[in-house]
């Protein structure tokens, strides 16, 4: 009998803060951050291609390029990534110069 020591169990250590929750709270953040990233990153891509497009005097491949970007944007504003009218603004130049050389 003096040989038998029950430990306690050991305690799950916490590597990226204090509390478990802290903890949590950062995987999660980490993951929408990521997820923001590729959003944003899509988004600019498409912004570019319109502007190549309108570059180029490509009305057709820069109205296609204008659908989809204005989808990512209003996407991206939607799901508060950019504020609204952050992105409002920025389809509404991009129409702008499309109708320029549409004209």
């Amino acid at each position: 009998m003096a040989e038998e020591t029950k430990e306690a169990p050991k305690k799950k250590k916490l590597v990226k803060g204090r509390h478990a929750s802290a903890i949590k709270r950062h995987r999660q953040s980490s993951k929408k951050q990521a997820q923001n990233k590729s959003e944003i990153s899509a988004m600019r891509t498409a912004v570019k291609r319109v502007r190549q497009a309108v570059a180029a005097k490509d009305s057709g491949k820069a109205k296609e390029a204008l659908k989809n970007a204005s989808s990512l944007l209003d996407r991206v504003g939607k799901k508060g990534i950019l504020h609204r009218n952050t992105t409002s603004r920025h389809v509404s130049r991009l129409s702008k110069l499309v109708a320029k050389i549409a004209a």
